[in-house]
């Protein structure tokens, strides 16, 4: 692995950024979300990114001005951002241009895929600066966010 930003002896430091209405994951519309729970996400993906060396700071907020900071600190501190807006996706132009000011990889996830669902959920604001997109797949998005940060950070 590169040894760069983000980095402490060569372990990244991947930051694992929640917004709206996420905490409230195994509570709001599981027939939508799932049962799985904002710490079950963030269990996995801690697990997952352990197994390929790195570490992960996680954060869930419902204010953008607080999920902008985040990322901000992420600048200075973590190699790679996981990113799951929620409603901010898709209309927070604050969150695209802090993101644009990041030199890692992004990896947008949704647990949901917002193009099967209503139409002002089609827009995303963070996929033009994020280097992929994952939706629609749940726990297993998450998983495989933090495989394709592996691999990009071995780049």
């Amino acid at each position: 692995m590169a040894v760069g930003r983000g980095t402490i002896d060569g372990v990244a430091v991947i930051a694992l950024l929640h917004g709206p209405n996420l905490n409230l994951l195994g509570q709001r519309e599981p027939h939508i979300y799932g049962s799985a729970t904002l710490a079950d996400y963030e269990a996995t993906v801690t697990a997952v990114a352990a197994q390929h060396g790195h570490t992960v700071s996680a954060l869930q907020t419902n204010h953008e001005g607080d999920l902008v900071d985040a990322i901000h600190r992420a600048r200075g501190e973590a190699a790679a951002i996981i990113i799951n807006p929620g409603a901010f996706t898709h209309y927070a132009w604050s969150l695209h241009d802090a993101l644009a000011a990041f030199a890692g990889p992004i990896i947008e996830v949704h647990i949901t895929n917002p193009n099967a669902r209503e139409p002002w959920r089609h827009t995303s604001v963070v996929s033009p600066v994020a280097t992929g997109s994952i939706v629609g797949l749940g726990l297993l998005g998450y998983e495989l966010a933090v495989e394709a940060i592996a691999r990009k950070l071995t780049e």
